[in-house]
């Protein structure tokens, strides 16, 4: 399998910029053969502002940005990208207009048959999963489907957030709720990304890349701790 991802946890760490905890990474994935990024802004709705700060962040690491929203045919769009970047916002709304502009099948073909890279941050990197159902975001909007592009066999939840135990937060953790989702059966691994993390997948190779751990929920077994650095290929047998 020819699949390239870069699946980013947050585009903006604490303390720093837009994308600037993990630009290395983008020019180390993207690298000199990529020159024009497609980008989806489709998860806000200030689609025009949104793409200039990817525009203008992109550009000062050597690539031209291209708007799915400013072409008369996204999918045709998707067909030329030398790369894709899916950027974050509301899943729900970031799906939904996948679905509308008709690009999940193409975009899914383009990534995992011709090998274009695709980077995905938050909401985007929901979507590359089998299916949103793990996102953090409000169902503001009502996608045809849950099903996501599928470019990996299990889920993600981005900007997964440890219970603190000195909160008097009395609503539900992030762990309850990933607890909740394998309460249902046949239900996929969920790999809670903290912020400043990210996975890089190149073919079958899954590797943990960032500065914070992450957290594997697998359906009826305890939860298991990642280091960056860590090797996570299983993650991608469809066993997983």
């Amino acid at each position: 399998m020819k699949r390239r991802l870069l699946l980013v946890s947050n585009s903006t760490l604490h303390g720093g910029g837009y994308l600037q905890h993990c630009q290395q990474n983008i020019k180390d994935f993207f690298g000199k053969e990529v020159k024009r990024v497609l980008f989806v802004p489709y998860a806000l709705h200030e689609r025009d502002a949104y793409t200039k700060t990817a525009r203008d962040k992109f550009s000062i690491l050597g690539y031209e940005i291209d708007s799915i929203h400013e072409a008369s045919d996204p999918v045709d769009a998707v067909r030329k990208a030398e790369g894709i970047f899916i950027g974050g916002g509301n899943t729900f709304r970031l799906l939904k207009s996948l679905y509308t502009a008709k690009v999940v099948t193409e975009i899914r073909r383009r990534v995992l048959e011709d090998g274009i890279p695709y980077m995905g941050s938050s909401a985007g990197t929901n979507v590359s999963t089998i299916s949103i159902n793990t996102t953090n975001d409000m169902p503001i909007v009502y996608p045809p489907s849950f099903s996501a592009i599928g470019l990996i066999p299990f889920n993600i939840n981005p900007h997964y957030l440890d219970t603190d135990p000195s909160s008097r937060h009395m609503g539900e953790t992030r762990e309850q709720r990933i607890i909740q989702f394998h309460e249902e059966p046949d239900t996929p691994c969920v790999l809670g990304l903290r912020e400043g993390s990210l996975l890089l997948v190149e073919g079958n190779k899954a590797t943990l890349l960032g500065t914070t751990k992450a957290r594997l929920f697998t359906r009826g077994k305890p939860t298991v701790e990642y280091d960056p650095g860590s090797d996570l290929s299983f993650l991608l047998t469809d066993a997983h």
